[in-house]
């Protein structure tokens, strides 16, 4: 599996480009901003699209989804939509067909209830669930729960060596992996969900004490 990380502008939002390279079979996360950037790298590398994803239905991961759908014929879809090449609802482990290997939607509520991360190869596509050393936005109630949740039973079991990569560039890194954010992202690193809680609430104050951007 072949991953191109694109940055399409707003609030350094990052769409990807990914596909097997044996089919050429590829699919598109978040092809928002400038979505004929994004399809001019698929045109580049001689790729079929067969699907169009978006982690959360936030407009700077869909406002490009129009365009995107004029210039390849694949409609984007997000979590709970039906998936018009295969049939499938977008939902918690299902499968996508990708030339010999398949895509994994997994369903991450907590930054919004419709969050998805998509599992292809050895990589995992995060919208604003996970960034590098920092987690989605949420308040600190229910939604900080499901966060708390979407963070160790779905991601934190994910193979260590599985790349990270976020929505957006706000990190230190572009990109990480599941065993680096484990080990050094702070909000891994909290005992307890109350914990987690405690450092979103005193989080501007913890990145200045700690020179995090």
């Amino acid at each position: 599996m072949k991953y191109i990380q694109v940055s399409t502008g707003g609030d350094r939002n990052f769409a990807y480009v990914v596909w097997d390279e044996e089919s050429g079979e590829g699919f598109i996360v978040d092809p928002s901003y400038t979505p004929d950037k994004v399809f001019q790298v698929a045109e580049e590398n001689g790729i079929k699209i067969k699907y169009v994803l978006n982690t959360h239905s936030h407009f700077d991961h869909s406002n490009g989804n129009e365009e995107f759908e004029q210039l390849c014929g694949v409609k984007a879809v997000a979590y709970g939509e039906s998936e018009p090449l295969t049939g499938n609802r977008i939902d918690h482990n299902v499968k996508l067909p990708l030339g010999n290997t398949e895509i994994t939607i997994l369903h991450t509520p907590g930054h919004t209830p419709d969050s998805i991360c998509i599992y292809a190869g050895n990589a995992v596509f995060t919208g604003d669930t996970l960034f590098v050393g920092k987690v989605g936005g949420t308040g600190f109630g229910d939604d900080a729960k499901e966060e708390y949740g979407s963070l160790h039973n779905i991601l934190g079991i994910l193979p260590d060596d599985t790349r990270v990569f976020p929505g957006h560039d706000v990190g230190v890194t572009p990109s990480s992996t599941m065993g680096e954010e484990k080990s050094s992202n702070p909000f891994y690193l909290q005992p307890d969900f109350e914990s987690f809680v405690y450092l979103k609430q005193t989080w501007l104050e913890y990145k200045k004490k700690h020179g995090i951007a």
